[in-house]
């Protein structure tokens, strides 16, 4: 199975170090491209078409790069991208550059479709443990995503583990098949505490007991 890959056009940069300080205020991010068999470049692209780009690739998807002026293209993985914590703006993301001969590792992300009757009879709710499992494939036979049927979970304990996962032949999965994907939490029963007086009986005659056994040792001193 092939990816579609989404494509990007980059700028050289040439403000470096503290200086892309004034990149971002113009909304222009930062791009480092790096990878093996190749010099590191710097790059840079408005903030609002590099946001785009990285919501539909993900860390999973291939992005093919072009850069201004120049001819050729690469294609790359995001990797490491920063946000400012505070304001949530896109500060700086770097791009691994890839062979496509090579396989690459990437973590794929786990879709959920369908609807569990398990839950549904109980009124529990689906609760998805792993969100995203390790893959290693070529660059463009690399899946955008896992889907998983929650529809097989029919019972309230049933559970969907990595070793139930559907994953491409052409693919490796390198995630621990015992970890758990999906489960159904039941919902919390709460149940009234039932007053019983039996214990509190036992406790007075215990009481009256040792009172008596008390009487009785004292008379006999």
């Amino acid at each position: 199975m092939t990816t579609n890959a989404v494509e990007i056009e980059l700028d050289p940069r040439e403000l470096m170090g503290k200086k892309v300080g004034r990149l971002r205020r113009a909304g222009i991010v930062p791009v480092h491209l790096y990878g093996p068999g190749m010099e590191p470049r710097a790059l840079q692209c408005k903030a609002s078409r590099l946001i785009q780009v990285l919501a539909v690739a993900g860390g999973a998807t291939p992005i093919h790069i072009t850069i201004t002026g120049e001819s050729g293209n690469h294609l790359a993985f995001a990797r490491e991208i920063q946000w400012d914590p505070r304001r949530d703006d896109l500060l700086h993301v770097d791009l691994l550059a890839a062979d496509v001969s090579r396989p690459v590792t990437a973590q794929v992300p786990i879709n959920l479709v369908g609807e569990s009757a398990g839950a549904r009879n109980v009124s529990g709710t689906i609760m998805q443990q792993l969100r995203t499992v390790d893959i290693q494939a070529l660059p463009l036979e690399m899946p955008g995503q896992i889907e998983v049927d929650i529809s097989v979970m029919e019972e309230p304990d049933s559970v969907i583990r990595v070793s139930d996962l559907s994953i491409p032949d052409n693919a490796t999965l390198l995630t621990d098949v015992e970890e758990l994907v999906v489960r159904i939490e039941l919902p919390r029963v709460e149940v009234e505490a039932v007053v019983v007086g039996e214990e509190g009986e036992e406790g007075v005659e215990g009481a009256e007991e040792g009172g008596a056994g008390d009487s009785g040792d004292a008379a006999e001193e």
